[in-house]
């Protein structure tokens, strides 16, 4: 692979901060100039494996053949017409895949947005028009957005919500369980049932929204109990439960949803991230009923549901299909946890290594002490994987959490490589 001519990453690097706010963070100081599935090459020439994906953008890989195929065929024939102004069928036959694919024995329906924040953004607005109620109940460690009510919604300060406050109302936060620091989906239950009788009434509480992974919260994994628990809790008190499935959907758990999982159907579900395989767009999917609720012109977006996304996220469903992507995501995530147990075995401050499907990561404290998150060890491995051509990212609470996002379409060899480097980067610097 070739260098870029004239360009290196400090040269980008240093016109990247005098033309961008600094609000804008970089896991990286790296410039992308090509990329090919699970590989990317720099603007110096220098090669990295991707185990961050784009945070969870990539599972068909960079550049999938049959998604950027799908994409060329579609700019031949129109960019934009904005949905709500001339429709086009591509949209349509994205929503009724997506209706079919979405757990639950009723009717349903789809609206297509740009971001995952605007798709949760908009399951609020939807179930609010719905219930006539206001009220949204969240979890500790959960991640909705960067907009003003998805970051009330949001439940970790820095660096989200750090001077962007007052935040808009009525949005409470109860406990995510937590096996690995005692934290039981007994408590759980009861932090919701505390919201009840501290904060508001189950009766004007519109929406209960819950991650069934965690993403920037640190891959903490809903019980499935805890998810049938709320099941029966929003149909006794009359509250829509939504699955933010935002960095879990699209295939990325082993399922196409991740609560799927859990034998629970949600009322709503929000996806983003890897349903077109880079293109922008996003999703709410649910009853029918419900997704009625808002009367015409109340839901929508100049450049939602794009048709160049829509046909990328077509193609993206034919790839899952096709390639068999799903039973690919769990033997991906059993080879990646079964690498990780091998490195967390010569090394004690790895204190967990967890996933489902391929949604994979492992959890650092001091001296493998839980109490004793180790935020400034995941730094450093992550900064020694970049030296030796990996890319990694880090997340959870106490941001001591290395999570991996690798295309589901690496080989098993490029697997291989990159668990190798993580068991270097321990060695050197762990």
């Amino acid at each position: 692979m070739h260098r870029e001519p004239h360009l290196t990453n400090a040269a980008l690097f240093a016109r990247r901060e005098a033309a961008i706010p600094r609000g804008v963070g970089q896991s990286h100081q790296i410039f992308v100039s090509r990329a090919e599935n699970a590989e990317m090459w720099d603007v110096e020439g220098r090669r990295f494996v991707d185990f961050a994906g784009g945070i969870a953008v990539l599972n068909t890989g960079h550049r999938h053949p049959a998604v950027i195929q799908a994409v060329k065929d579609q700019l031949d024939r129109y960019t934009h017409t904005c949905f709500q102004v001339v429709a086009y069928e591509p949209y349509v036959e994205l929503a009724e895949r997506i209706n079919a694919k979405a757990p639950g024995n009723f009717a349903k329906k789809t609206l297509f947005l740009t971001t995952g924040s605007e798709a949760v953004e908009n399951a609020i607005k939807i179930a609010r028009a719905a219930t006539g109620r206001s009220g949204v109940i969240c979890f500790s460690g959960g991640y909705h957005g960067r907009t003003l009510l998805t970051l009330a919604m949001t439940g970790k300060v820095a660096p989200y919500k750090t001077g962007f406050g007052p935040f808009p109302a009525e949005v409470f936060h109860a406990t995510f369980p937590n096996a690995l620091h005692g934290v039981t989906v007994d408590e759980s239950i009861a932090s919701v049932e505390a919201i009840f009788k501290n904060d508001i009434e189950a009766r004007r509480v519109a929406a209960i929204i819950i991650e069934p992974v965690q993403g920037e919260g640190g891959f903490t994994i809903a019980p499935p109990e805890l998810l049938q628990r709320l099941r029966t809790l929003c149909d006794a008190q009359g509250i829509l439960l939504i699955a933010d499935e935002i960095q879990t959907g699209a295939g990325r758990t082993g399922t196409w949803f991740a609560v799927e999982q859990s034998g629970v159907a949600p009322d709503l579900i929000t996806m983003a991230k890897s349903m077109a395989g880079g293109f922008p767009i996003s999703a709410v999917v649910g009853r029918a009923d419900v997704m009625d609720a808002a009367a015409p012109g109340g839901l929508g977006g100049t450049y939602a549901g794009s048709p160049i996304a829509c046909a990328a996220a077509l193609a993206v469903l034919d790839v899952f299909e096709k390639e068999n992507l799903l039973q690919r995501s769990c033997d991906v995530g059993e080879r990646l946890i079964t690498g990780l147990k091998a490195i967390a075995a010569r090394h004690a401050c790895i204190g967990d290594v967890r996933g489902m499907g391929a949604m994979v990561a492992i959890e650092l404290f001091k001296d493998g002490d839980v109490k004793q998150a180790d935020a400034e060890l995941a730094k450093r491995i992550t900064t020694e994987a970049t030296a030796r051509g990996l890319i990694l990212l880090t997340c959870g609470t106490y941001g001591n959490v290395i999570r991996i996002l690798v295309p589901l379409t690496a080989s098993d060899a490029l697997l291989d490589e990159g668990l190798a480097i993580m068991a270097a980067c321990f060695d050197a610097v762990a």
